[in-house]
């Protein structure tokens, strides 16, 4: 019995040897990025199980409908959904945002390369993609820093020519390595400055717990970019 409900049950051994060699290939490059890039850098479980997850639905959803013709309406349906995907539980930072995007589009990259690509050139592609990654994460000028927005209240120290002393003081009240501030709005009525303070992300997880704790007026929010 060759078919079961009128599909195949074995395709050319051509075609099953190509899908292995492709999703091989996609998720060695998909560990590579994910799990040994990504994930020993910044430790976000939540995220890496996203990228695989993503990954892998995108890569079997492209190679399967390569496979067959569709009609333009129901491609342009499929990028629909593509490009309504959001994440609206919270804000995503323009770094995840890439590994994000880069997930799928090598993703799609192994699953929609022609025939007439060859397995070296599909090789050396995705070498490339992980090879930047991990050259960028390894050069100390892109390096992301972490972000703490703070209510600030002793104003004096805000006038011209006392950086110096509101640096220390940042440092000394909040106990983060703060490299540099942004000084937001200024609430006279409240005697109150938005601050927003950035130190190096690497420090993010020694000092997580000192940085949670609430500042004179208080923490409003905490990122990383």
């Amino acid at each position: 019995m060759t078919e079961v409900f009128g599909m195949p049950v074995l395709g050319s051994t051509e075609s099953l040897v190509g899908l292995l060699a492709r999703l091989s290939i996609n998720l060695l490059v998909l560990v590579i990025i994910a799990r040994a890039i990504y994930y020993r850098r910044y430790g976000e479980r939540d995220y890496l199980f996203t990228y695989v997850l993503l990954n892998v639905v995108t890569f079997s959803l492209a190679y399967l409908l390569s496979r067959v013709p569709i009609e333009l309406g129901f491609a342009l349906g499929l990028f629909a959904v593509f490009g309504i995907l959001r994440y609206r539980t919270e804000a995503i930072n323009v770094r995840n945002l890439t590994y994000l995007f880069v997930v799928i589009g090598i993703a799609l990259l192994n699953a929609l390369a022609s025939d007439a690509v060859a397995l070296v050139e599909l090789l050396l592609v995705n070498t490339l993609i992980a090879g930047t990654v991990m050259a960028l994460e390894m050069t100390a000028a892109t390096h992301h820093e972490a972000v703490h927005r703070i209510l600030y209240d002793r104003l004096e120290l805000i006038a011209p020519g006392r950086a110096d002393e509101l640096m220390v003081d940042l440092q000394h009240r909040t106990g983060l390595p703060i490299t540099r501030y942004r000084i937001g709005d200024i609430d006279l009525l409240r005697d109150a400055a938005d601050i927003t303070v950035y130190y190096p992300a690497r420090d993010w997880r020694a000092v997580d717990d000192r940085a949670a704790a609430p500042t004179r007026r208080g923490t409003v929010a905490t990122e990383t970019v």
